[in-house]
């Protein structure tokens, strides 16, 4: 009997100690066993006080406690467990009770097979979710909040867990579900059983055939391509090995190919042309994309292949062209040298600027009004382009009052303020700014952080907590996605739709916590306007607050330019209203308005307000100007709509793809990056710059021309406009019907 009890009671305690090991897991990312009970949480591990206060109060509702009150200087595990125990004690609880909570989970882990163990602790580590929260069929993205990145990350690591390193993973996996069954499809789950370098590997019984790959629907169109690289008569391989490359699009898994077929397969490319191992057939998978990765990598770039089969002086701006690659591929390139990934990409990028067709951060040198010179750091040229780039919509950028406003406040008060707005960094020009910006939007209150990203990771971490739901469209700002992430909330991704967030409003109606529905109010890389009526209604029928990013709405939409609730008739039935003043309003720094005492609450909890410098006084003199010729000058936002509507109705005409834009904000929306990067660079040629937007801006295969109006520009510039595009369209062979 006192056998049992003892072990009841060490059971018990166990329990406990992976409750209190888990909580802290959750919250600072640090694996279990980085938790030695003597360690001290802030000194050892970098755990602050508020961080251990989040852990306190999780554990504390998971036990029942009646007492919730935080208990200060616990400054390790051991110190932590033992306050715990004495807790439950003195409210009549028995630690036996937390076995009792635990034991389901625990029940839960151990009917796991390995594999699904291994990948939930993948998904578990990067996500910050409770084993028990990931829904083996739960949309990663939609439900569980897991971007396209992160996915990119977990599937690298499970790739390099499963010693996959020579295949990756199909696209349009959607659950950890079917993340499992594809392991299970090619065998991955062996690899857990089996010693390292038996992975990939064909067993000795049954040598592995010397062109496996032809055993394989479409696989001798691979041993075919391999073959023309050994040519003699090929000087490289742009020529018969290209040939067959643009003629055969299929990658691995389209052919049906297995692990075994693409290890050997691997293996040959080894043997053969000295493909280095950490070359990942994973990111390389069509014989173009192939040809490309041994092209550009510079340990093998001719030594491998020989000399007999390349060209020494082959085309940089070719190669370039040609290459298939894009932004996302240099997102996560694992490597035991966090640096690697900058060398790749800096190859990568030079060839690209090289042969104009990455051209960003070329610096002006005049005023950025319907016309700007701009410098080419390439070519070592400048030239005056027809400028659509630019956020300057009211054109008051440029307008004398605005500048002298700037210029009188730097005279008046200096060039910076030298502190955060709590601490001496408070200026009679930022309280009047701010009461300016809340008549604007016709809130209660309004508070002036440092620019728009920060006001949205700022308002949405000190908002939503771990306990909360935040349901972000899929296409905002990365500053909102940024924003969610850091909250710690649950974050729910809607597909750009009502009904879509409907969908996933409905799924968590019963939500115990607190819900933050968070949208742009323009799409900043589609110009269309947020159905701000239905989203509304949604809003109050499932009890969530609504927060509109007016970032390219203030200045634009409404009948004095207010913003998106003004458009709509729907002044102060937004929660909070967000916005940058680095655009329309011709300044710099962002801004959130709403009922005052949410305002009073973000100045005390919103980290980047409170932890960083303000604006200057003299920014906030513009931008207060910005609003005097704005409200006074209601002609320049009638100009911009009527320059917005011309050029469209050309662009129109012409057969372009402008979604649903709306907006000052018009895409000429193409898909395939090479495309638009040619097209990008033909449209420069001619003499009008644009943004060439691609990956991160827009997902893969959505890339566009980004083309913003101004009301400075004048019928002559917008027509001359639509025609650059058009020429330039034709000429690198994209349908118009002019």
């Amino acid at each position: 009997m006192t056998e049992q009890v003892f072990a009841d009671t060490q059971q018990a305690e166990e329990s406990l100690r992976e409750l209190v090991l888990s909580a802290l897991q959750r919250h600072t990312e640090y694996a279990q066993e980085d938790f030695d009970d003597d360690a001290d949480f802030e000194g050892d591990l970098g755990v602050d006080s508020i961080t251990l206060a989040s852990v306190q109060a999780e554990i504390y509702q998971t036990l029942g406690l009646q007492n919730k009150a935080v208990q200060a200087g616990l400054d390790n595990v051991g110190q932590l467990l033992r306050h715990i125990g004495q807790r439950l004690q003195k409210e009549g609880l028995s630690v036996a009770t937390v076995a009792q909570q635990t034991a389901p989970a625990r029940r839960a882990d151990a009917q796991d097979d390995a594999l699904s163990a291994n990948v939930l602790d993948v998904y578990q580590a990067h996500t910050g979710y409770r084993r028990s929260e990931l829904d083996l069929q739960a949309d990663l993205e939609g439900d569980l909040g897991v971007d396209s990145v992160t996915q990119a990350a977990v599937l690298a690591e499970i790739a390099k867990l499963m010693r996959m390193e020579k295949t990756g993973f199909p696209a349009g996996l959607s659950t950890i579900a079917q993340v499992i069954a594809y392991l299970r499809e090619i065998g991955a789950d062996d690899a857990l059983a089996r010693p390292a370098k038996e992975v990939g590997a064909a067993p000795e019984s049954q040598p592995a055939p010397e062109h496996p790959t032809e055993s394989r629907a479409s696989g001798g169109m691979w041993t075919d391509f391999i073959d023309r690289l050994n040519q003699d008569d090929v000087k490289e391989p742009s020529d018969a090995a290209t040939e067959l490359a643009d003629q055969f699009k299929l990658s691995f898994l389209a052919s049906g190919f297995g692990q075994k077929d693409i290890s050997a397969l691997h293996d040959r490319l080894r043997s053969e042309h000295g493909m280095p191992a950490h070359l990942s057939l994973a990111d390389c998978d069509t014989p173009e994309k192939l040809l490309q990765y041994i092209r550009a990598s510079r340990p093998h770039q001719v030594e491998a292949l020989g000399a007999e089969h390349l060209e020494a002086n082959y085309s940089a701006n070719a190669a370039a062209e040609n290459d298939p690659r894009t932004m996302k591929d240099f997102v996560n390139l694992p490597d035991r040298d966090l640096f690697h990934k900058t060398r790749e990409f800096r190859k990568f990028y030079v060839a690209k600027q090289q042969a104009q067709l990455y051209w960003y951060g070329m610096p002006l040198e005049s005023q950025c009004r319907n016309r700007a010179v701009i410098y080419d750091e390439v070519t070592g040229r400048r030239r005056e382009f027809l400028m659509f780039a630019s956020n300057n919509y009211l054109g008051l950028a440029n307008h004398p009052e605005v500048i002298e406003a700037i210029a009188e406040g730097a005279r008046r008060y200096g060039a910076t303020n030298t502190g955060c707005r709590l601490i001496g960094g408070s200026n009679v020009l930022h309280k009047e700014l701010e009461r300016r910006l809340a008549k604007l939007k016709g809130r209660e209150a309004c508070i002036v952080y440092p620019s728009g990203y920060s006001a949205n990771l700022g308002c949405i971490s000190a908002l939503a907590g771990r306990n909360d739901l935040v349901f972000t469209d899929s296409i905002n700002h990365m500053s909102i996605q940024d924003g969610c992430k850091l909250s710690g909330a649950s974050r729910k991704i809607y597909q750009h739709s009502m009904d879509s967030l409907e969908t996933t409003l409905k799924k968590y109606a019963d939500h115990d916590g607190g819900k933050l529905i968070v949208t742009d109010g323009v799409f900043s890389m589609h110009g269309d306007i947020v159905d701000l009526p239905r989203l509304v209604e949604l809003a109050q029928q499932y009890g969530a607050r609504v927060l509109v990013d007016d970032a390219h709405s203030t200045g634009v939409l409404g009948k004095t330019g207010s913003g998106t609730t003004e458009h709509f008739n729907m002044k102060g039935m937004a929660d909070l209203e967000l916005g940058t003043m680095s655009k329309a309003l011709a300044g710099v720094g962002g801004f959130v308005c709403a009922d005052e005492d949410v305002v009073e609450y973000l100045r005390f909890y919103s980290n980047s307000y409170v932890f960083a410098a303000t604006i200057p006084a003299a920014v906030a003199a513009g931008v207060i100007a910005s609003i005097d010729v704005m409200e006074r000058e209601p002609q320049r936002l009638s100009k911009l709509w009527s320059n917005i509507h011309r050029l469209r109705g050309h662009l129109l005409g012409a057969g372009f793809d402008l979604e649903h834009s709306n907006s000052a904000i018009i895409p000429v929306v193409v898909g395939d990056d090479r495309k638009t990067l040619e097209l990008g660079r033909a449209v420069r040629a001619r003499g009008m710059y644009c943004q060439t937007v691609v990956f991160p801006g827009v997902a893969v295969g959505d890339a566009r021309l980004r083309i913003s109006v101004t009301s400075e520009h004048t019928e002559e510039d917008l027509d001359l406009a639509a025609q650059i595009i058009i020429d330039a369209a034709k000429e690198v062979n994209i349908p118009v019907t002019l």
